[in-house]
Formats: C-alpha cells, structure tokens, sequence
C-alpha cells in the first residue's frame, strides 16, 4: 500500500502508527518503507505534484514486479461546517476536483461539461464503509482544489456545486489521477484542521488534526490487512 500525504509533517503522522521505518530513494521521491509493506510518501502541495510523485513510486513499484494494490491519499483539510468540526475525520466516497474547467458569465463549467477527462474518481464502497466503521470517519465528498477556500462566498459557491460535498483539500484528485492510470484503487482520509471559509489562522488546528490522523491509521491499518482488494463494490 502506499499513503501519500503533502508535507513531511503529515507523512510523520501517519508513520508514528507505524513500526520505525527506513528510507528509500527514488527518482525525485523519497519513500518511508515500513514494516508489512506500507510505503509512505510526502509527494508535495497541490494536485500537480501530488500527481507526480504518486505516479512515480506506482511506476518504480511496478517495474520492481512488486505494484500496489491500493493507494491512500491522507492529511489534514477544511471541513464544511456543521457537517465536518474542527477534529473530525471525513473519508470521501467520491473524490472531485472543484476548479478545473472554466468560469462563464452564467456559471462555471466543469473540464466534463467542455468535452475532456474527468472530475471524480469513486474509491471503493466496500473500502470507504471499512474506513468509516474503524475510524469514525464521516463518508462524504472530499474536493480538491489548487486554491484554498479563504471567504464564506467561495465556501457557499462550493457549497451550492457540490451539496455533498465536507471537506477540500489540495492533493487528492492528483492521487487519484495517477492511480487511476495504474487500474489501482484509491482511498482519502482527511483530519479536519481548520473550518473552510474566511482565512482565520487563529482558528486552525493542525495539531489536534495530525493526532486525529496518527489514531486513524493506527485501527486502520488491521482493516486494511483484511480488506480485499478485489472487493470494488
């Protein structure tokens, strides 16, 4: 399995559920490597670099004759309020890139409606119910965005777009992206850190967020030894 976060700081995180990992290098991407298969990747900020790095460590994997059969997108997000508190854990069954397409005079436009790729990717309803039930993770839209929500009319306007939606992050659907390009199943965690909406730092919560994501993937991680990955419903 490979988990790719953002930064180092979330990928730390997830390690501490973890036995002591090592290093492992790879083209332009460094991989925490633990105990039991699990690789750990803090691939960078934003969905492009997210993209890259999860592409590269599936490639090397797989001409190494040993692929991933899943891939984990976690870190910390905004959450929609009241849905997603400052605190809580969100799972997305469905991962949606929110700003790529194009604004009209009328409204914007999603890359689909002009006729080009996609913008969502399902992670298994079988994965998405296990992670649910041993976290306490709240199932629901995850978006991704290259620019982070900062007023309460940008948070409604997403809100309006994707009713569904409890939280936006900035990696995902890059993650999502490059698995889907590898037929590998795909999986978000996020640990609610700050509400989305008007910029306020007082009021973000990156360490209680990161706790939350350390206690996640410490019951996740037994689920997903007994998960099927073949198991796509």
């Amino acid at each position: 399995m490979l988990v790719t976060t953002a930064v180092p700081a979330e990928r730390d995180a997830v390690a501490r559920a973890f036995a002591p990992p090592e290093e492992v290098r790879l083209p332009a991407a460094t991989l925490l490597r633990t105990a039991g298969g699990y690789d750990l990747m803090a691939a960078g900020v934003g969905p492009a670099l997210a993209a890259a790095g999860t592409a590269t460590a599936l490639t090397a994997a797989a001409l190494d004759g040993h692929p991933y059969a899943l891939v984990v997108s976690a870190g910390i997000a905004g959450g929609f309020q009241p849905e997603a508190p400052v605190g809580s854990l969100v799972v997305a069954d469905e991962i949606t890139v929110a700003d790529l397409g194009a604004e009209t005079a009328d409204r914007f436009l999603p890359v689909t409606e002009l006729g080009f790729g996609t913008v969502s990717h399902h992670p298994p309803n079988s994965l998405v119910r296990v992670t649910a039930q041993v976290t306490g993770a709240r199932p629901g839209a995850v978006l991704t965005v290259s620019t982070v929500t900062g007023t309460a009319a940008r948070a409604a306007e997403l809100r309006t777009r994707h009713p569904g939606a409890l939280a936006e992050a900035m990696e995902g659907f890059g993650v999502a992206e490059a698995a889907a390009t590898h037929g590998v199943p795909v999986l978000e965690l996020r640990a609610v850190s700050n509400p989305v909406g008007p910029r306020d730092r007082a009021a973000w919560r990156i360490g209680d967020a990161l706790a939350a994501l350390t206690e996640a993937f410490g019951k996740l991680v037994p689920a997903l030894e007994s998960w099927n990955p073949h198991d796509h419903r």
